[in-house]
């Protein structure tokens, strides 16, 4: 597949920049959890039917999809971004604070829709030039890890379907400039676990008389532990965390049952695979030992998310054309910005080749490097800029013929 960057990317996503800031805060003051974006949906349909877009709605139940055919025949790329929101109370004080109790956009997501439309709105103007099409997936439910799978079942990997599929998060791990570009696993699986130990509860004085699902429980969380640390390479890497522990209403009765929920993340299928069986096995053993049944429930939320080593190298090819070190403000390019984190894109590269960037956008000097989910979280808004170039220079390296 041949394909040169307009090296004017940068300059027409810089130009878009007032534009984008203004869009961002509409949609930071107006958040809305997952499969409720009908006002955000609302925006993104009405520009992109404005752009000459053909758009669908309610695809995923409130995600849109616009597609942009180019003058001529090509490859099919997927763009996606997402649009949902945290219930959060926000803690900010800033002009653009959410006018909705108890919901924040506190990862992203808002600038996410707006780079999304700029780059819609970029490609568009070079209709002409464009050989094959662009198809805008804005997708509802990220946060619940739903959403992406709700569009696939609906049909948005398919007619046309893509032959490369790319996305972006800004990333406030990392300083505005710095962007994270990784080949292979870059964001881990995202599992959960329930445990429901049952045993036989009685009086506190006479424990020889019950079967006691809190010791037992005890010695599941400790036996967890080993599986990462016992079975897994350490040339591999794995996360599970026990998260909950709920037994028992009072200071002298031994519960009959006992509830435990965490969460285990690993950049391999077959390490996630291993970490289920290992998790099953530990607590079925300890329990019988103790004399109780454990129950486990596991589910896989999203898979990991890979980046395809080939969708890469297109890529550093065609940024390199953009001449960044040129500009007054050159991008730090990181090849390791790997996390434990988990993001429903992994659904996507699951099915499609293509790539996933981190654009940093934490600056600590102004007090925007809060974590993502906290009720501080804040980015710099230069990072929609250079997340916009950037994403409209990937998708031109696939669709603008040299």
């Amino acid at each position: 597949m041949t394909a040169t960057v307009d090296t004017d990317w940068m300059a027409a996503a810089e130009a878009l920049a007032d534009e984008m800031i203004a869009r961002r805060r509409d949609l930071h003051r107006h958040p809305e959890l997952a499969f409720e974006e009908v006002r955000t949906a609302g925006i993104v349909a009405r520009e992109l039917g404005e752009l000459g877009l053909e758009v669908a709605t309610g695809v995923g139940r409130t995600g849109v999809v616009g597609v942009l055919e180019g003058a001529s025949d090509g490859p099919t790329v997927l763009v996606r971004c997402d649009m949902d929101a945290l219930p959060i109370a926000e803690a900010n004080q800033t002009d653009y604070v959410s006018e909705m109790p108890g919901k924040m956009h506190a990862c992203g997501h808002d600038g996410h829709t707006a780079i999304g439309l700029a780059v819609a709105k970029m490609l568009a103007a070079r209709r002409d030039r464009i050989a094959g099409r662009i198809k805008f997936m804005f997708q509802p439910a990220e946060e619940i890890a739903q959403g992406a799978m709700a569009m696939i079942d609906d049909g948005v990997l398919e007619s046309p379907a893509p032959q490369v599929a790319l996305g972006l998060h800004l990333w406030n791990e990392m300083p505005v400039g710095v962007v994270g570009l990784v080949d292979g696993p870059m964001m881990a699986s995202a599992n959960t676990f329930e445990i429901t130990v049952r045993g036989r509860g009685g009086h506190g004085a006479m424990p020889d008389q019950t079967r006691d699902p809190l010791l037992a429980g005890a010695h599941i969380v400790t036996a967890l532990q080993s599986i990462v640390s016992r079975n897994v390479s350490g040339l591999d890497t794995a996360a599970l965390s026990v998260c909950s522990f709920n037994a028992g209403f009072t200071h002298n009765v031994i519960p009959a049952e006992a509830r435990l929920t965490g969460t285990f993340r690993t950049y391999r299928q077959e390490t996630n695979d291993m970490v289920s069986a290992r998790l099953r096995e530990i607590a079925a053993g300890v329990a019988a030992a103790l004399g109780v049944a454990a129950d486990v429930a596991l589910r896989q939320l999203t898979p990991p998310l890979i980046n395809d080593a080939a969708t890469n190298r297109q890529l550093r090819d065609a940024f390199a054309r953009l001449n960044l070190e040129q500009r007054g403000a050159p991008i730090t390019w990181d090849g390791d910005a790997r996390t434990m984190a988990s993001e429903d894109m992994a659904c996507i590269l699951a099915r499609t080749p293509g790539t996933f960037l981190f654009v940093g956008s934490a600056n600590a000097a102004r007090g925007l490097d809060y974590a993502h989910h906290h009720p501080r979280f804040d980015f710099d808004e230069r990072a929609l800029a250079l997340g916009a170039g950037l994403l409209a220079a990937a998708v031109a390296a696939y669709v603008v013929p040299a």
